[in-house]
């Protein structure tokens, strides 16, 4: 048994192990006394613990005197200090005695790397126990650290010693006379030239060693004197890695840095950082000069100054706008961009700077724009007055007696107007840019600016599809600027728009072409993208709504995308409303209602009917509709959803119409009580509603409504009704507390799967219900998810279902987009997806195995859809099992499942190339076949495939080179351009396979 175990247990104390190795501690022969000193350090690095005082002490003593001892014994004999070093009950005074000892008696940098990383160790617990003891030694202590750390080479070692001198800065250890010597022994590092051997067990990266120098190079303003000359030099020496090294560590000595500091070096690191910026091939280096130039900048402009001192920031920036501004009048201008770059890297770093430069530039600019003509020239000019609108954006927060800007107000509106009125698309949208950052800014746009401003983004708002980028640009900053100034869009631009919608109700009337329906599209965009304040909101959620009812009212040749289009313009309002509760219930309680109405109207039999009404009931109408309603219900507060859901539930169950505007319907509306297929049709409605409301809100009749919906989820005459019945009941089930209701709903839901699926013309609704039921379930981790799942597994081999069955594990691994979804506030756990493939495929792979013949397909397209949505860190380690199935499924006639396929394994290509590798005959085998598939998605997904390929390890690929290039020239003449454009990718990159840096 170790000695240790015996000093542990009690039955020997340290002075009788001391006492035991007496002979071999007193040997005269030098390799006993250090195998006997070794055995003494082992006992008590692992027993230090439990040492009292006294015996701290005769240890200590012994261990001093042994530093004079042969060098074979040392090593042991700073294996024991070390342990020492950790012991609580060491007494005062002692740690300096040891460090002396050592400073004294050990050439460290002589010693193996181990043994001097045992004197590192010593230091670092000393500081960090003793350290005011040590802080009694004065500059002696720094002075003996720099003399063991001189000649330091092992990385290991300087990670440690680095931090020792961080530490020795930042806690205020006398450094005394020996700054110089101290920057010395760390700076003849800098910069870093480490890379780390092939399969180096520590681990240690160039990247740590780079940080822990700098953090000791920035750590105190008195290296400044030595270390700004050696970053200039480095800067504009010719090794990339030393300019980015140096530009970095300038960045961080800023930081601790003041005018005192710099004020020697300015001219040189100004001049470094812009031949950098000037005249460097790499954008790092220049993205860190600028970098570094911010920086500067904000030291000298966060230096308190005396009332008799030099203001070092304005002749620093003077001289930066002394070598810049000639270039921005330069007729090639070659170097607008570099100059205008760093003007803004130094006028981004405080209010001062930017003040002072964007005075100095900007009437420069401005009379360089209107110098030149060309189109390009002047976007290029606008482009750099946007920088700095932007930077004085940045500041405007900052109290100012004078805002530079306000002097050129108007030379800036007038250029921006310019803008926006030439033909240059590009020019335009700077312009469109530019104007959304004036007016963010308080008292640049007066009211006629702001008159025509909205014209301008009015008429951009209706620009033909040549400029679709500018029309979204528009609209976007029309949204923007709607918020900052909504009397000025309610005065100039909505009144235009609610004009150009009755223009467009007349040519839908008349059924004009192509281009008023584009113009109506347009007009209802902009409608939605002003809708930004909420005084806005009460004047376009009325035209929007109006112009629907009309629609109804009329015999305009509106059609589903029509519809579709207010739809849509409805659910960008909603959206925008959420974030303003007041706004969020003006839209719910307009909306809703008239939505509703419209749709219960459409539903009413009767002979005569507008065009609109048969329109309202279409699948992708509903839809629309669907996202509106839910998209307006999320955000609503509990108190008021629940004065919503008191009013809509009655609607659908009682037939209770009176909220609804326009309330005389020719007959009832009931929808579950003998309705027609069109009342039906507008449970989706419902669903949109009741399945967006919070957990928390209590929903009336609750009992009444599930069983109803359980009851048309069944039912055969209306598959659209029946399916969002059973959305609708999930919904609801998903969100219901646990309890004896839960459990009476989930009885009722089987049983009437259950008595489906046995036979008779609902199967195919019984089959959406429960997997509608299971998704529910499944999304809460429900116990009774995994019946339901083994139920639809069941259903792989069911020669109706089967292949439904194998679609449905789509459904149950996607998000949806109208129920079950966490914005709805649904119960949706975040790792519900590792779980059902951890419960659920190895019963799959089993279930295909033992499958015949006819079914094997089922089982491979659920089994595609699971991995396909599966997140790919969950499915890497399980590659090599599942691999030979996801194979055997490209061999699969099913285009659905090959493509599934096809698109769980391009990823996998690039994440797992090495048990890819292993299959690559089968998989070049597959992907070329596939190439010629029927299919055009499939052809397309099989070439992305091959291109991924080429990221396999190039020896496993050569072989097949040939083969792939001869293959791969038929795609090239597919009919389809997708198909071509995929092929020509995916070729190219296989001829280069091999080449020279490739």
């Amino acid at each position: 048994m170790p000695f240790y175990l015996y000093v542990k247990s009690g039955s020997y104390t340290v002075l009788q192990v001391v006492e035991a190795l007496g002979s071999s501690l007193e040997n005269p022969e030098p390799r006993t006394r250090a195998r006997g000193i070794q055995l003494l350090s082992q006992v008590l690095l692992q027993c230090h613990s439990l040492l009292l005082e006294k015996e701290v002490v005769h240890l200590i003593l012994f261990y001093e005197n042994r530093l004079k001892d042969h060098h074979l014994v040392i090593p042991s004999v700073l294996q024991g200090l070390r342990a020492l070093s950790l012991c609580v009950s060491l007494p005062p005074g002692l740690a300096v005695s040891v460090l002396k000892a050592i400073f004294q008696e050990v050439h460290v940098q002589s010693l193996p790397q181990v043994d001097r990383h045992t004197v590192y160790s010593i230091i670092t617990n000393f500081m960090r126990t003793r350290e005011e003891e040590l802080k009694g030694l004065g500059a002696d202590f720094t002075f003996g650290f720099i003399q063991v750390m001189d000649g330091e080479k092992d990385p290991r070692n300087l990670l440690v010693a680095f931090h020792i001198v961080h530490d020795l800065i930042s806690r205020d250890y006398s450094l005394g006379p020996f700054v110089e010597e101290l920057f010395e022994v760390t700076s003849c590092y800098f910069p870093i030239d480490f890379t780390p051997p092939p399969n180096d067990p520590h681990g240690i990266q160039r990247e740590d060693l780079i940080l822990s120098l700098r953090a000791v190079l920035a750590s105190t303003p008195r290296f400044a004197e030595f270390l700004l000359p050696l970053l200039i030099e480095k800067v504009d020496s010719e090794i990339l890695s030393a300019k980015l090294d140096s530009l970095q560590t300038l960045n961080a000595c800023c930081s601790v840095y003041g005018q005192k500091e710099l004020k020697d070096f300015l001219p040189s690191l100004w001049a470094s950082v812009r031949r950098e910026v000037f005249q460097t091939a790499s954008e790092r280096v220049e993205a860190e000069g600028l970098a570094a130039l911010h920086s500067l900048t904000a030291c000298l402009s966060r230096s308190v100054l005396r009332a008799d001192a030099e203001d070092l920031l304005d002749s620093f920036l003077s001289n930066i706008l002394q070598d810049c501004r000639h270039h921005l009048c330069e007729p090639d201008m070659k170097l607008v961009w570099p100059s205008a770059k760093l003007l803004q890297a130094a006028a981004g770093a405080s209010a001062r700077a930017c003040d002072h430069i964007t005075s100095n530039v900007l009437p420069l600019l401005l009379e360089q724009f209107h110098k030149h003509s060309q189109s390009n020239q002047r976007r290029t000019i606008l482009e750099m007055i946007l920088g700095f609108l932007k930077l004085q954006q940045k500041w405007s927060c900052e109290d100012k007696d004078e805002r530079p800007l306000s002097g050129f107000k108007d030379q800036l509106c007038s250029l921006v107007f310019m803008a926006l009125t030439d033909p240059n698309t590009q020019l335009q949208l700077v312009g469109i840019r530019t104007l959304t950052v004036l007016g963010a800014q308080p008292g640049l746009l007066s009211s006629g600016d702001l008159e025509l401003a909205v014209g301008h983004l009015y008429r951009l708002s209706f620009l033909e599809e040549e400029s679709q980028s500018c029309r979204v640009a528009a609209l976007e900053a029309s949204g923007t600027l709607a918020t900052l100034y909504p009397l000025a869009f309610s005065s100039h631009l909505v009144p235009k728009l609610a004009e150009e919608l009755c223009l467009g109700e007349s040519d839908l009337a008349r059924g004009d072409g192509p281009t008023k329906h584009s113009q109506h599209l347009c007009c209802l965009q902009a409608l939605s993208a002003v809708s930004t304040h909420p005084s806005l909101v009460k004047e376009t959620l009325p035209l929007l709504l109006q112009h629907l009812c009309q629609m109804n009212k009329g015999n305009m040749a509106a059609g589903p995308n029509e519809v579709i289009a207010v739809c849509q313009s409805l659910q960008q309002v909603a959206e925008k409303c959420q974030l303003d509760p007041e706004s969020c219930w003006y839209f719910h309680q307009t909306a809703i209602p008239c939505l509703l109405a419209l749709a219960v109207q459409a539903s009413m039999p009767g002979k005569e009917h507008s065009v609109l009404r048969k329109v309202l009931l279409e699948d992708e109408v509903l839809a629309a509709m669907v996202s509106v309603i839910g998209t307006a219900t999320t955000h609503l507060s509990p108190d008021l959803a629940a004065q919503s859901v008191a009013r809509i539930v009655p609607l659908f169950l009682d037939g209770n119409i009176s909220f609804l505007p326009e309330n005389s319907f020719p007959c009832r509306f009931q929808p579950f009580q003998d309705g027609s297929s069109g009342q039906r049709r507008l449970v989706a409605l419902l669903m949109a509603f009741v399945c967006s409301l919070p957990r928390n809100v209590e929903i009336p009749q609750l009992n009444q409504l599930m069983r109803e919906l359980l009851e048309l989820s069944c039912c055969d005459s209306c598959p659209f009704s029946s399916t969002a019945a059973a959305k609708c009941f999930a919904g609801l089930l998903n969100k219901h507390p646990a309890g004896q209701q839960l459990d009476e709903f989930l009885q009722l839901a089987v049983d009437k799967v259950e008595a489906g699926l046995g036979s008779g013309p609902c199967r195919t609704q019984a089959f959406t219900l429960l997997l509608w039921v299971t998704k529910a379930l499944l999304l809460r981790y429900h116990p009774l998810s995994s019946c339901l799942t083994d139920r639809l597994m069941g259903l792989l081999s069911d020669p109706e279902l089967g292949p439904a069955a194998a679609d449905g594990f789509s459904l149950l691994m996607s998000d949806c987009t109208d129920v079950l979804t966490r914005a709805g506030h649904a119960e949706v756990r975040i790792m519900f997806r590792q779980r059902f493939f951890t419960d659920n495929v190895p019963a799959l792979v089993q279930g295909f195995h033992a499958a015949p013949q006819d079914v094997k397909p089922n089982y491979l397209k659920g089994l595609s859809h699971v991995l396909n949505r599966l997140p790919k860190p969950v499915l890497l380690p399980e590659l090599p099992t599942l691999l030979s199935l996801l194979l055997e499924a490209l061999s699969c006639p099913d285009s659905v499942v090959q493509l599934s396929t096809l698109s769980c394994l391009q990823p996998l290509l690039l994440e797992a190339p090495q048990v890819m590798s292993l299959h690559i005959d089968t998989l070049v085998t597959k992907f070329l076949n596939l190439s010629s598939s029927p299919s055009m998605a499939v052809r397309i997904a099989a070439l992305q495939c091959m291109h991924a390929l080429t990221r396999l390890p190039t020896p496993v690929l050569l072989p097949y080179k040939p083969q792939v290039i001869r293959a791969l020239a038929k795609p090239l003449d597919d009919k389809k351009r997708l198909v071509r454009k995929e092929a020509v990718s995916a070729r190219g990159e296989w001829f280069l396979l091999g080449s020279p840096g490739s």
